[in-house]
């Protein structure tokens, strides 16, 4: 599975948000500049960050987004789900009626049991154990989220 560039930002402006929690709302301006996210881009990503109720968006001259949940509440599986959209490793694990061979398919559950791993590692992972187990200035400049 090979994740998209919606999901790697997504997760970044959380941890980003994350890091400057204290800060109250911050500008899309100065995420777009400390993660180098293009603003266009990252006002997309926000909007369906804030439709599912992750992050809020103030109005107003001190206005910008901040985290709506806390960093403990917010998985790496949630945030994939939501941005990928289709999440199982091959489609007919979840509609088995797209494939005519699906009932017969020798490797199907395996498909099923890898999506499962996957998942439930990812909905271990929480937006603060990564902050944590990485350590603050580290993380800012990952350039693999």
């Amino acid at each position: 599975m090979k994740l998209s560039t919606k999901t790697r930002y997504g997760t970044r402006i959380l941890i980003e948000l994350a890091l400057q929690i204290d800060q109250g709302a911050i500008q899309v301006s100065k995420i777009s500049a400390k993660q180098k996210i293009p603003v266009k881009y990252l006002e997309q990503i926000l909007r369906s960050l804030n439709q599912a109720g992750i992050v809020k968006s103030v109005r107003g001259p001190k206005g910008g987004h901040l985290l709506a949940k806390d960093p403990k509440g917010i998985y790496l599986g949630q945030i994939v789900r939501l941005l990928e959209g289709q999440t199982d490793l091959v489609e007919c694990v979840s509609s088995p009626e797209k494939c005519e061979m699906s009932a017969d398919c020798l490797v199907r559950n395996a498909w099923y049991d890898a999506t499962s791993v996957l998942y439930e590692k990812l909905d271990g992972i929480s937006i603060a154990d990564l902050i944590q187990s990485s350590g603050k200035n580290n993380l800012a400049a990952c350039p693999s989220l």
